[in-house]
């Protein structure tokens, strides 16, 4: 009996810690969602630091933008190469700009950037968070009366969303360099030409909902960071697991909530 029932227990508490997962995150949430309110518009006192949030845009975004840039560039390249022996059997070689344009400014750039940074700046946050819970900063805020969320967690999802929108633009850009690049070098493909067809598929759509799926993969990074650094136990052991668990939840939830946002784009025919 108790092997029949082993299955089904392990299952229940798979079920539970996900609903706690599931809840613990939609209360940092709206907590979150209050905070940034006080720390924006509230009394004096009560504020956000600015000079808090500018140092964790630099941290999370300016720090970033060469290894995104590295990465995104290598990508477009790495396309521009894969695509060409296909369009060439079509004669449609000249198509290979279009592929990577469109490709990067919905999907590729934000995606990709938002992967990159949560290996950058996740799994810092995270840790972070996490040292502060094992050395007892959070309880010593508190016990000053200042509002971890609203001194903590609001400038780090503030500033991650805000930069994660600047790194996509600057993926997007660095994506179709190094497909143009290749597609100068190894296919014949000009500048002017392959720029021309550029401009010619990508649309303003496009470029407004591969931005709006940045700031959401930066909010998401930032929460969930904070979200399983805040809830470490276990000390310097737990920091590690925290990280770790950021590192690989995140980039899974990003890439389901891209593939989310992509069926209802394609349903709404946007």
């Amino acid at each position: 009996m108790n092997l029949l029932l082993r299955p089904i227990t392990i299952l229940g508490a798979r079920v539970l810690d996900g609903l706690e997962f599931l809840g613990g995150m939609g209360y940092l949430l709206l907590d979150t969602i209050a905070a940034v309110r006080i720390a924006l518009f509230g009394t004096r006192g009560r504020r956000m630091a600015w000079a808090n949030l500018w140092a964790q845009m630099v941290r999370v975004g300016v720090r970033s933008i060469a290894i995104v840039s590295l990465v995104v560039f290598c990508i477009g390249a790495i396309l521009a190469l894969q695509m060409a022996p296909i369009l060439k059997d079509y004669g449609a070689v000249s198509k290979v700009a279009d592929i990577i344009s469109v490709s990067m400014f919905r999907e590729l750039g934000p995606l990709v950037s938002a992967i990159v940074l949560t290996g950058f700046a996740g799994a810092s946050i995270a840790a972070e968070m996490g040292s502060m819970v094992v050395s007892e900063e959070i309880e010593a805020l508190e016990a000053s009366a200042i509002h971890p969320v609203r001194f903590l967690v609001v400038p780090r999802v503030l500033a991650t969303t805000v930069m994660m929108v600047c790194l996509a633009v600057v993926g997007d850009l660095m994506g179709v360099l190094g497909g143009m690049l290749i597609s100068r070098a190894f296919l014949g493909i000009s500048f002017l030409q392959y720029s021309t067809h550029t401009f010619d598929s990508v649309q303003i759509k496009d470029f407004i909902t591969g931005l709006f799926k940045a700031g959401v993969f930066g909010a998401i990074i930032s929460s969930l960071a904070c979200y399983l650094g805040l809830g470490v136990t276990g000390g310097a052991q737990g920091v590690g697991n925290a990280t770790t668990r950021t590192v690989v939840l995140t980039i899974v939830m990003l890439i389901v909530v891209d593939l989310m946002f992509t069926s209802v784009f394609y349903y709404l025919g946007i």
